[in-house]
């Protein structure tokens, strides 16, 4: 099982160097492995968990297509540019909805120069927002109902009569809190700019030059409206329907479960921008949704089928060696989500990759929610797309990669919001 355990490892670390679809082909490489070298059965891929966040990103990247993303980020400026003192609070919270609407925290990257900019000009150190509003990017994953890691989690938990509401209702409350005290903590981060070296040494060398942007005269075709509109009115109809069972179709007197449905409404929806939009089938496939969302697909098909075979292969020596452990203090299986989102670069690849293990040992399923933005982790390594664009963002140099690699500007926010994420998630399913 440990050589097996290696070599699952190795597919994981080699897939995350090459980046993109890298861990989903690395994925099949590892279940080759497992299957014709050391003859374990394979498991069964994540279909539905797939065809899920294909239908979410085809309606998010028809959305982007419309001008949707456009419209919501010159609503985003104008009120981060009406309240330019408190950037550093409001700024994680304008990311955290991009991110809870769109399902996907890559749509963060049109925001965060706004940021950087309205701190500059406010002669805010734009450490302090940009750090907190990547992290928030991250935190709303496991609070937003269309996101591949709440629709995965949803599948594997839904056998055990959890509904998306009994996610959402302590996700939402719990990384909120989560972030608000790592937005006030950032406040504090760092000198403040005008007394900051690396700043001083940009503007003396004439590195930092004056490039205002208004976006706010800029008038907002209709169709943008109403493509965010569509959207958001899609996405509150997969919350009822999650969360009331009696509102879907029912067959045979069962309920129609929620993979078909969501596929079913996030189609449509897709469909019914792009003809009102009058927009054409291709262009939402070139947006940075589209291609950020179809990596994520095959990320999950390589490592959660690599993931389920190992696991299913080896289950009696798994839950024998850690059961009592994680019996007597569940909490720990954080640790082991933590560490593998860092390896994984992925919320929804390390939920179907981790998750039935936890399922397998025993641990409740409320407490399993309360422990899902453990999955939070891959800010640990500043490598992943939405760290890089923030520091390049940053033209006064505050943002950065510290000398010792891991004290870099987002690694305090993003260890204090998914602390305090999974501890008000612990409170409240007690409370609940």
């Amino acid at each position: 099982m440990i050589i097996q355990l290696l070599f699952v490892l190795a597919a994981i670390i080699v897939g995350a160097r090459l980046g993109g679809i890298g861990l989903g082909v690395m994925g099949g490489v590892g279940i080759a492995i497992l299957v014709f070298v050391f003859g374990l059965e394979p498991g069964a891929p994540p279909v539905d968990v797939m065809l899920m966040i294909a239908a979410v990103i085809a309606a998010a990247a028809a959305m982007q297509s419309a001008g949707g993303l456009d419209y919501l980020v010159r609503m985003a400026e104008k009120i981060l540019r009406k309240n330019p003192s408190q950037v550093t609070v409001l700024s994680p919270l304008v990311t955290y909805f991009f991110t809870f609407v769109a399902g996907t925290g890559h749509v963060a990257y049109s925001v965060l120069p706004v940021i950087a900019e309205v701190a500059r000009e406010t002669k805010i150190r734009p450490e302090r927002p940009l750090g907190i509003a990547v992290i928030a990017s991250q935190q709303a994953i496991t609070a937003s109902p269309i996101s591949a890691a709440t629709v995965a989690l949803l599948g594997l938990l839904s056998g055990a009569g959890i509904t998306l509401f009994d996610i959402l209702k302590v996700t939402i409350p719990a990384t909120l809190v989560g972030v608000l005290v790592g937005a006030f903590l950032s406040k504090k981060v760092g000198k403040e700019l005008l007394d900051d070296p690396e700043y001083q040494r940009r503007v003396k060398e004439g590195l930092i030059k004056e490039n205002k942007k208004d976006f706010n005269e800029v008038r907002t075709p209709w169709q943008a409206k109403l493509s965010v509109a569509l959207f958001l009115l899609s996405t509150v109809a997969i919350v009822l329907f999650g969360s009331i069972p009696a509102l879907r179709p029912t067959f045979g007197g069962t309920p129609m479960d929620m993979p078909a449905l969501i596929e079913i409404l996030m189609l449509a929806t897709a469909a019914i921008i792009l003809l009102c939009s009058g927009t054409d089938g291709i262009s939402p496939t070139r947006g940075s949704v589209f291609i950020a969302g179809m990596q994520a697909v095959i990320a999950i098909f390589g490592i959660a089928w690599m993931g389920d075979t190992f696991i299913n292969g080896n289950i009696a020596e798994l839950t024998g060696a850690i059961k009592g452990f994680v019996t007597e203090m569940p909490w720990l299986f954080a640790m082991a989500l933590f560490v593998m989102s860092i390896l994984l670069y992925s919320q929804a690849a390390t939920v179907r990759a981790v998750m039935p293990l936890g399922i397998a040992l025993g641990i409740s399923p409320m407490m399993l929610i309360a422990l899902f933005p453990a999955v939070n982790g891959y800010f640990f390594i500043p490598n992943y797309p939405t760290v890089v664009a923030a520091i390049n963002f940053d033209s006064t140099g505050t943002t950065r990669i510290g000398k010792y690699i891991l004290n870099h500007s987002f690694m305090m926010p993003g260890l204090v919001a998914t602390t305090v994420a999974i501890l008000a998630g612990i409170l409240l399913i007690q409370i609940y």
